[in-house]
């Protein structure tokens, strides 16, 4: 009998990598919603839990991620629309897994496929208790196989001016050349501002602002950053069996792939697009599983550009793994028309306090003196310098 082959990295399953490069106080105003009754309002970090998040170029699996949920949750007495963040380990551990080290587990709950989720209890049990959470992130990477190697490419969000209103975009769809399916090099480019398509949204501020406020604090609170992506995900609570601090971890929803993205994998995350999927996905009280469920399918509405091999050892963790690579050319691609507004945004926007880049292992470095300010994670990968070639 043949020897079993040897499991792949996990850089190279459906969706093993992340980005998220946005200060805790960042991801807050990134991730300001309308409730039921139109009210625009900020949700809050958990206790202590913006002091888990580290941003990160290159988020592994076991790292912790900012996740968006309902408050019932923790509080009974929340109202159903009301959405608090938190910090939750990439990875669920069942409620009933037994084990004292949860690194025990005997199978990889990174990814729950839309399909099975009914039939395996680990994902099957949060369901039905209504544990779903949104994963918030800059963007995904994933590898498209190409002979004997693979290409990695950064998925994210068409962005627009005014990162929290809603973008659309010309589906950007894999070129072949020679009809073997290969990617064309320069990266997939939205429509500008101005285009036709283009979607508009009343700006978003927090209910807490009052009209006595000055029009340059208002304009802080709004957030015209990076938009986010909106991942669809189920959580579980571990309690370890001798007693101890309660984990919280969730796994991503996965569904088949866009057309557009295809030519890289048959995989992608379930995207929810706009504030009404993701409130209908948290309201577990209003919205019953079975009818959340009709929320995941594949959408045709994210656009990539490919990036450099650099990205595939998780312990590289800069702005060099979101730079943009011209896989023909091997040089510095123009930029585009989001990377072009993206910029400008930088440019307006005041440095803001951030926290170290998480390490390989997790674990927070020891403090090192800071410069008075630091770029913007997304200003590094913006400026004029030559990206690695593969």
């Amino acid at each position: 009998m043949s020897a079993k082959a040897p499991p792949l990295p996990l850089s190279w399953k459906m969706c093993g990598r992340t980005a998220c490069t946005l200060a805790p106080d960042e991801v807050s105003r990134a991730s300001s919603y309308r409730d039921r009754g139109g009210q625009c309002r900020r949700p809050t970090w958990r206790d202590g839990d913006a002091d888990k998040y580290r941003p990160s170029y290159n988020k592994s699996p076991q790292s912790m991620s900012p996740v968006l949920l309902s408050q019932k949750h923790f509080d009974k007495n929340a109202p159903g629309d009301e959405c608090v963040l938190a910090a939750m380990r990439w990875g669920l551990i069942p409620a009933w897994f037994r084990e004292k080290d949860p690194s025990k587990m005997q199978y990889s709950t990174t990814n729950c496929r839309r399909e099975g989720l009914l039939e395996k209890k680990s994902f099957k049990d949060p369901l039905i208790r209504g544990q779903r959470c949104v994963i918030l992130a800059d963007g995904f990477y994933e590898w498209r196989r190409q002979e004997k190697e693979k290409q990695p490419y950064f998925i994210y969000f068409p962005q627009s001016q005014g990162g929290h209103g809603e973008a659309t975009a010309a589906p950007c769809t894999p070129q072949t050349q020679g009809g073997h399916g290969e990617a064309t090099a320069a990266p997939c480019t939205p429509q500008s501002q101005g285009g036709h398509g283009e979607a508009t949204a009343a700006p978003c501020i927090p209910e807490e602002d009052t009209p006595e406020l000055k029009e340059e604090d208002k304009e802080e609170d709004e957030w015209n950053g990076w938009r986010l992506l909106t991942i669809a995900g189920l959580f579980d609570c571990w309690t370890p069996p001798d007693g101890g601090e309660a984990l919280y971890t969730y796994s991503v929803i996965t569904v088949e792939a866009s057309p557009n993205l295809q030519g890289i994998h048959d995989r992608m995350p379930a995207i929810l697009d706009g504030e009404e999927e993701v409130r209908s996905w948290l309201d577990f009280g209003e919205v019953k599983s079975l009818d959340a469920l009709k929320l995941l399918h594949s959408k045709n509405i994210l656009t990539y550009h490919p990036v450099s091999t650099f990205v595939n050892n998780s312990r590289n963790n800069s702005p060099e793994c979101l730079q943009p690579v011209d896989l023909q050319k091997k040089k510095e691609p123009k930029p585009t028309a989001s990377s072009k507004m993206m910029m400008s945004w930088l440019k307006s926007s005041a440095p803001s306090k951030r926290k170290d880049p998480e390490t390989c292992d997790y674990k927070e470095e020891e403090s090192k003196p800071k410069p008075e300010t630091k770029p913007k994670p997304l200003e590094q990968w913006l400026q004029a310098k030559k990206p690695r070639n593969n």
